[in-house]
């Protein structure tokens, strides 16, 4: 394949794929566009309530054959879709790139772990066991099956367009309900091109449904009776006063991943060499748009000489960074996913500054893109000293290139200042001591800890957890907790004459 082949071609109309159709959306008609060149590449439909209804009709009239589908052959259509999506590995992969921005290296990456989430929920004839106990009393004998519900919204985020709607859907159809994929307008080409797989492979027609818009199919989803439960990733404050209240007031189930605002902890008895190549990725990977990613370093200890040989460490790898279109095998760090995110990033850093940060690498001024773009969406890492815990770009999430740093005297005030913040999605410690580490573990108020690993990303077989204004329900997306969340227990208890 050419270095930078670009599988999005001829300025598509995107559709909504709806009960195994694909349907021209009556709604306002919104550019796709690629940030890195800053042009059009696609048209998307903001679709209206009413073809979101249609979705969740469909996916109601499909559920009760689908519900009769054995485990064993709903697991062999995503067996096929597995095949599918390696088979398309590279154009997924490109696709998404395209659209977002990302590297080709981490859109790779993030269409292994979507794919790792149809692997798992291939093991659904295990995964959803019940259990049983005879003779609870005598003669009477009780056990659990677990059933699935009925029609399920799964409403996805930009940054991740592939992977993020597969912590949930694989498994949501596996356990035999349907689906609703609301991807975000941002990047929509990634859905379609996996919905044009799951055709392929053999769904039935309503099991697997695809509406683009924004908030009138999402009140669409919220409002109607049909859907028993959305998931949910964005940011908090949509979570809290929207999706998790009115999930609520309607009596549906429903997980909601919130925004982070991530601490990175490092000792002076880390291994450094290992250390700075895991910050970079943590803190710039995916231009800084993930959940996961760090936003404030927290460098422990009164030792001068260990804090300046570590930054200056820092700052020279940061620097070294290569900046430009996300398909040169040779960039490190692609564009924001637009001019708006662009601007906030900005905003943020200029809020810093004022509130007393130091500027250590600026890279409102040293953004060298590599190649002829334009610099619309480009910008490259920034640091930022002498940051303190109260201010703006530490207590809220930047979600951009960006790197602040602190210091604390000891690791018992290092955790103090990860549990005094909000969020608590993912937290990490640098350390060669095991006590080090296990009271970070034991201590630390954070759904996703890492050890000497920049991005506590969890394989698809564990949940991808979150806690404090980071999570928002009881279950998480992704294995077992997964297929909890997309069945009820069923109790049954009897007895003979």
């Amino acid at each position: 394949m050419p270095l930078l082949d670009e599988p999005i071609k001829g300025l598509p109309l995107v559709k909504n794929f709806i009960n195994g159709e694909w349907v021209e959306s009556k709604g306002e008609i919104k550019d796709v566009v690629n940030p890195a060149k800053d042009e059009v590449i696609a048209k998307v439909p903001i679709s209206t309530k009413d073809e979101m209804t249609a979705a969740i009709e469909a996916a109601k009239e499909a559920f009760p054959d689908w519900r009769r589908t054995p485990p064993v052959a709903r697991a062999r259509s995503l067996f096929r879709l597995k095949e599918l999506l390696e088979k398309n590995f590279e154009e997924l992969s490109r696709i998404q790139t395209q659209e977002h921005g990302k590297t080709i290296d981490e859109s790779r990456g993030e269409t292994r772990r979507g794919i790792e989430n149809v692997e798992v929920a291939c093991g659904i004839p295990t995964l959803m066991m019940g259990y049983n106990l005879e003779d609870i009393a005598m003669g009477i004998d009780e056990f659990v099956i677990r059933q699935p519900l009925g029609v399920f919204g799964i409403i996805a985020p930009f940054n991740f367009p592939f992977m993020i709607p597969l912590w949930s859907a694989p498994y949501a159809v596996a356990t035999g309900n349907c689906i609703v994929i609301k991807p975000s307008p941002e990047v929509p080409i990634t859905q379609v091109r996996l919905a044009e797989l799951v055709d392929e492979a053999g769904f039935p027609p309503g099991v697997w449904n695809v509406v683009h818009g924004e908030k009138a199919v999402v009140n669409g989803m919220l409002e109607h009776q049909d859907v028993v439960g959305i998931t949910f990733v964005g940011r908090t404050q949509t979570a809290k006063d929207v999706i998790y209240k009115r999930c609520g007031e309607t009596g549906k189930r429903v997980i909601c991943q919130g925004s982070a605002s991530n601490f990175m902890v490092v000792m002076p008895d880390c291994n450094v060499r290992a250390t700075i190549p895991a910050l970079m990725t943590s803190f710039f990977g995916n231009t800084g748009q993930r959940c996961l990613s760090g936003q404030t370093l927290i460098i422990v200890g009164e030792d001068n000489k260990f804090y300046n040989d570590f930054m200056d460490a820092v700052v020279d790898a940061t620097s070294k960074i290569v900046i430009g279109n996300g398909l040169d095998e040779s960039v490190q760090v692609g564009p924001l996913r637009d001019k708006g995110k662009k601007e906030m990033v900005l905003k943020y850093i200029e809020s810093g500054i004022q509130e007393g940060a130091k500027i250590r690498l600026d890279g409102r001024v040293n953004t060298k893109v590599r190649g002829d773009y334009p610099g619309t969406c480009f910008l490259a890492p920034t640091i930022l000293e002498n940051v303190m815990p109260d201010m703006k770009i530490v207590r809220e999430e930047i979600f951009g290139p960006t790197m602040g740093v602190m210091r604390a005297k000891s690791l018992d005030e290092a955790i103090e200042i990860c549990n005094n913040n909000p969020f608590g999605n993912a937290q990490a410690i640098f350390t060669s001591s095991g006590k080090n580490a296990k009271e970070f573990q034991y201590r630390v108020v954070s759904g996703n800890v890492g050890i000497n690993i920049g991005i506590a990303a969890p394989m698809a077989f564990f949940p991808f957890s979150g806690m404090k204004d980071s999570f928002l329900g009881i279950l998480h997306t992704q294995g077992q907790e997964a297929v909890r969340f997309f069945t009820e227990s069923k109790v049954v208890i009897q007895r003979w004459f």
